[in-house]
């Protein structure tokens, strides 16, 4: 198959087109390489025939006619977004630009093409949940600037789809982890500090829940969604791995002392917590399994022990990311 990627250097992104090549299909990549993508992220496809490359914005709708009239994708599978939480509280309109805008116009392109096309989101735009699982028919009920712009683009898929006819599918995800990840989200944040001597932040008592997800899991279960996935459906994708984030940090500081030694322990430092901050997270996955057959391959332990190790054997990537040596800017 042919896939036009949207954020293909990103995390997610990078990983999906990964293993699109990987599994013999064309990828056109697309990124507009903001300050969270990174080409390092792709660079062992990056000479594959199968593998293109095209820096351009999904909000310039110009491009982006070309670039699928030109390509002619089997499926859009859009990853471009704005997706820190921290950033949207600071700056909310680049999220709404991005997030909304830029989906609109891709949607658009796509219907021109009558192109099949998988919106990528999140599962905070359901909000918080005390007990259970958030499953395709969960009301929404974002909390933050980004959860609420992630939550109006995946309003456009799915008007596209009823009012068009265009083949959109929606998948929302837990919170991903795995090898690239900007230094910014919590686990590589969690890692980057513990190796440097400096406190580990947690935000208020450290009893947020998040269900968790390896990566790699997920750019499985979104091929299958672009290449088997039924138009007009949303699938939820968990790691079926919640645990409260006080417990992911201290299962992540045991496995740096088994690899390095010391106690990281004693640099958790409780900070204040974010506004709008949702207490609990976690996906039920049952749709996916049955309908396409995907379940999660990696255990937390499994998966937090290779990132921890990808980490710690490529300290240059967290220096290349922080120094602009990758063609980044540095986090803010």
């Amino acid at each position: 198959m042919k896939y036009f990627v949207t954020g293909g250097l990103g995390f997610i992104g990078s990983a999906v087109v990964r293993l699109a090549i990987e599994d013999g299909h064309q990828v056109l990549n697309v990124d507009s390489q903001t300050y969270a993508a990174n080409a390092r992220n792709v660079e062992s496809v990056a000479n594959d025939p199968n593998y293109s490359f095209a820096k351009a914005d999904i909000c310039d709708e110009v491009a982006m006619q070309k670039l699928i009239a030109d390509f002619q994708p089997d499926c859009i599978i859009h990853l471009a977004a704005e997706s820190h939480v921290d950033r949207s509280i600071d700056g909310p309109g680049t999220f709404i630009k991005t997030n909304i805008n830029g989906t609109f116009v891709l949607l658009e392109a796509a219907r021109k093409h009558n192109i099949r096309f998988l919106h990528v989101s999140t599962d905070e735009v359901y909000g918080s949940i005390e007990t259970g699982a958030f499953t395709p028919d969960s009301p929404y009920q974002p909390n933050s600037p980004y959860s609420a712009s992630k939550a109006g683009s995946d309003m456009l898929a799915r008007a596209w789809f009823h009012t068009y006819g265009l083949p959109t599918m929606i998948s929302n995800c837990s919170n991903n982890y795995g090898m690239c990840q900007f230094p910014e989200k919590l686990i590589p944040t969690v890692i980057q500090n513990a190796l440097s001597g400096n406190p580990i932040p947690v935000y208020g008592d450290g009893k947020n829940v998040r269900d968790w997800l390896y990566v790699e899991d997920h750019a499985r279960a979104l091929l299958l969604i672009a290449s088997k996935g039924q138009p007009g459906e949303t699938y939820t994708i968990g790691g079926n791995c919640d645990v409260p984030n006080i417990e992911l940090i201290h299962m992540i500081c045991d496995i740096l002392t088994d690899l390095k030694g010391g106690s990281y322990r004693e640099q958790i430092t409780f900070v204040t917590d974010r506004p709008g901050h949702d207490q609990r997270y976690a996906i039920d996955a049952s749709y996916i399994k049955e309908k396409l057959g995907w379940t999660p391959s990696v255990t937390l332990e499994q998966g937090l022990r290779k990132t921890v190790e990808w980490y710690v054997n490529n300290p240059d990537w967290f220096a290349g990311v922080q120094t602009g040596r990758l063609g980044l800017s540095a986090k803010s």
